[in-house]
């Protein structure tokens, strides 16, 4: 595969692509030098032959080397690769920053201060590990927002163009046309008839998934865990309101059979490309789940679990400050009680929405909270006092709870923070900064399940470091086996 990889890679991956391997779409693209053409490893198409093909490490090095999008299988409409969602590196860390939106709201130099290099120096470590610098890869990333819109909506292409994040109309065209051979008009004459379409005022995406995906067991977690007047869930839905960069938004999330149904209102279009992101990451749909199961099965104590529940997913956020209040909050309570608690926090600190839906209000920022009172707050002082510490640190940027951030850093700097022990900051690592490999050995519901399980309170840290590096999924997994509504007979 092109970029540093070797010959031995190159044959497994060809390999890849004569079974038609779904689990490896988005982890790395084919492209065809006969035809010109980029595809995602399971394309329908025939299989070209060995010495015809090329390896690249993302789509935007395929369309860096003069290679067009295949109009038959999408390749930019993957899921992302599992390899920049699992890593803690800066190649890892900028790709989510880019999928968020990042350089077209703060510019590569926007991008690098967040990773903490130059924007000389980010360059040269994307081309070295991706095949392509930030500027190529966020062009990527607009051109398949861009087709997103061009297919699903009825706004006029400059308007796409702005949504997308382009510069000029002129800029728009031009890449439309190299990346999908196809001019705009072309693109949306193809499919009106077949592209899903949402509600008048939204924008209906259709978002893949990697096999298998246990999303009934994902909605009942967040359905727990749901705070009136921002989420709503059912068996098949997952409703709320979300902050974005430039103004409040709604996203219904439904489970299809192979993909999860995005419908958005959005107060500003080019907000769409980052709540796509934010989704996904909510519903953990660029993870591995045959990785993470080869990995865990074999375990001797949690190993029936895993081979019972396949597809579980760890469920992510929208909003990291969020997942702080919730983190603070629910120390030493319970779940149902932590929910009524945020839900006095929504209802004091929030904002309005759509008082008309099921959702009509906004999370509260971290500089309203930050301004609280914390003896007034409905929690013990101590709490009150470190949930305002929490909120001052991620207004003043001194935490930063995204998914770009270092996560070594993050946790360092919420430790040093009044109130905030170890559980909490490693609650927070799992499911804002979707670090996959966090261990939670003192929580209660981990203590409870290992005891159900007749294995006593705790792990070996020989047995725990064998579930390296998916600690959070066997997490996942405990937390299911204390409580599972889906399973007959659990505990």
């Amino acid at each position: 595969m092109t970029t540093a990889v070797t010959r031995t890679d190159d044959d497994r991956c060809y390999r890849a692509v004569r079974s038609r391997d779904p689990r490896f779409d988005g982890v790395f693209y084919t492209a065809v030098k006969t035809t010109g053409i980029y595809c995602r490893p399971s394309c329908p198409a025939i299989t070209p032959r060995r010495r015809n093909v090329e390896f690249y490490a993302s789509a935007a090095a395929a369309q860096h080397a003069g290679f067009r999008a295949c109009r038959r299988c999408l390749p930019d409409a993957t899921p992302g690769s599992p390899e920049w969602d699992m890593k803690a590196d800066v190649a890892g860390r900028a790709m989510r920053l880019i999928a968020d939106g990042v350089v077209e709201r703060e510019g590569v130099d926007g991008l690098a201060s967040r990773t903490g290099y130059t924007p000389r120096h980010l360059g040269r470590l994307l081309q070295d590990q991706l095949g392509a610098g930030p500027l190529a890869l966020a062009r990527t990333h607009r051109a398949h927002t861009a087709r997103i819109l061009i297919e699903t909506t009825d706004l006029g292409f400059a308007d796409v163009a702005f949504a997308a994040g382009f510069a000029s109309i002129r800029q728009f065209n031009e890449t439309v046309r190299q990346v999908y051979a196809a001019t705009p008009t072309q693109l949306r004459s193809a499919r009106r008839g077949s592209a899903a379409r949402g509600r008048v005022g939204s924008i209906t995406v259709s978002l893949p998934v990697r096999r298998p995906f246990d999303g009934r067991r994902l909605l009942a977690f967040l359905a727990a865990r749901a705070v009136p007047g921002v989420e709503a869930v059912n068996a098949t839905t997952y409703e709320r309101t979300m902050s974005l960069p430039h103004g409040p938004g709604r996203v219904t999330l439904t489970l299809g059979a192979d993909s999860v149904r995005a419908e958005f209102a959005l107060t500003d279009l080019r907000d769409l490309a980052t709540a796509v992101e934010r989704s996904r990451r909510t519903f953990d749909l660029d993870a591995d789940p045959v990785a993470i199961a080869e990995q865990l099965v074999g375990h001797p104590i949690l190993g029936g679990l895993v081979a019972a529940r396949p597809g579980l997913r760890v469920p992510g956020h929208v909003d990291g400050f969020e997942v702080a209040v919730r983190a603070v909050v629910g120390q030493q309570v319970s779940v149902a009680g932590a929910r009524t608690v945020i839900r006095g926090l929504v209802e004091r600190f929030g904002t309005d929405y759509d008082t008309d839906s099921g959702v009509p209000r906004v999370f509260p920022t971290a500089a309203v909270v930050a301004e609280a009172d914390p003896e007034t707050l409905p929690m013990p002082r101590a709490r009150g006092r470190a949930l305002v510490a929490v909120a001052a640190a991620v207004a003043a940027g001194a935490v930063v709870l995204d998914r770009g951030a270092d996560r070594d850093d993050v946790r360092d700097a919420l430790l040093a923070l009044p109130g905030v022990g170890p559980w909490t900051a490693d609650y927070i690592a799992m499911r804002a900064l979707g670090d996959p490999d966090v261990w939670l050995g003192t929580d209660l519901g981990v203590i409870r399940a290992l005891e159900a399980l007749g294995h006593g309170q705790r792990l070996s840290p020989d047995l725990v470091d064998t579930l390296r590096p998916w600690r959070s999924y066997a997490v996942m997994h405990l937390w299911h086996h204390l409580n599972d509504p889906l399973s007959k007979g659990s505990p």
